[in-house]
């Protein structure tokens, strides 16, 4: 696979080296989305946590990401501030295991969401932040500033603040950054932000992920073109499973 060359708009005239794009691994929507489409739109399941499936998957990139050295090249990781991208954010990215001193604070404590496992250490791991502009189609919540009762946010406005958050990106100044979020944030975003691309770059980027599926990609001002080989793609679905995204499920609901 290859890393993915974005043409931009005229106005962006650098170009960050590397941005890695990875969808969050199986969480409990997935397999209730599976056996009834309209599980994604219970509000139950919006904050879901991983499955035991999903952390294998982490396991399993996380591993990758520590054997191909992307690991020391990440300066940030930008999550989703929801419950299933914040446990693969920090499982993936996260330090070494946990140890009880007073000056090293876990990114995870044991046990959260109800994960059976051990708590994540920040020692040695990259900065980690919750971004709201990155989360899933909704949050049901009064404080969530984009929430509106009864109403999913379209793909539209979806992929509005797809570009929004592409657009603050820009603005940081780390150069290599990872974004753990979700499939259908994903799709929306990086189909509109295709359309300075090439048709045939529109429709590679546009594929839906697998979760737990890793896309590297380097950002370029439009001027800047060709291609380059990356080794820190992972396919996703290590172990395979149930894997519906979110949209698809959308067009599948009963009218």
């Amino acid at each position: 696979m290859v890393a993915l060359l974005l043409q931009l708009c005229s106005r962006f005239i650098a170009a960050k080296p590397f941005t890695c794009q990875v969808r969050h691994a199986q969480g409990i929507h997935n397999v209730e989305g599976d056996k009834n489409y309209k599980a994604y739109m219970n509000p139950d399941y919006f904050d879901a946590h991983l499955t035991h499936l999903g952390w294998q998957q982490v396991d399993n990139l996380r591993n990758h990401v520590h054997s191909s050295g992307l690991i020391n090249k990440i300066d940030l990781v930008i999550a989703s501030p929801l419950m299933r991208t914040l446990q693969t954010a920090v499982g993936v990215f996260g330090g070494e295991g946990y140890t009880d001193k007073a000056d090293v604070l876990p990114l995870m404590v044991a046990n959260a969401g109800a994960c059976n496992r051990a708590a994540i250490s920040s020692l040695n791991a990259p900065p980690i932040v919750a971004v709201e502009l990155c989360r899933e189609h909704l949050i049901d919540s009064d404080e969530d500033i984009w929430w509106k009762a009864n109403v999913r946010e379209t793909k539209e406005e979806l992929a509005a603040r797809g570009m929004k958050f592409m657009n603050w990106l820009w603005t940081r100044n780390e150069k290599e950054i990872a974004i753990v979020t979700h499939s259908g944030f994903l799709f929306h975003t990086l189909n509109g932000f295709g359309n300075d691309c090439n048709p045939l770059v529109k429709k590679e980027i546009s594929k839906h992920f697998a979760n737990c599926e890793l896309r590297s990609m380097v950002i370029v001002d439009r001027s800047m073109t060709g291609s380059t080989a990356s080794t820190t793609n992972y396919p996703g679905k290590i172990p395979p499973g149930l894997d519906l995204p979110s949209d698809v499920a959308d067009e599948n609901l009963p009218k």
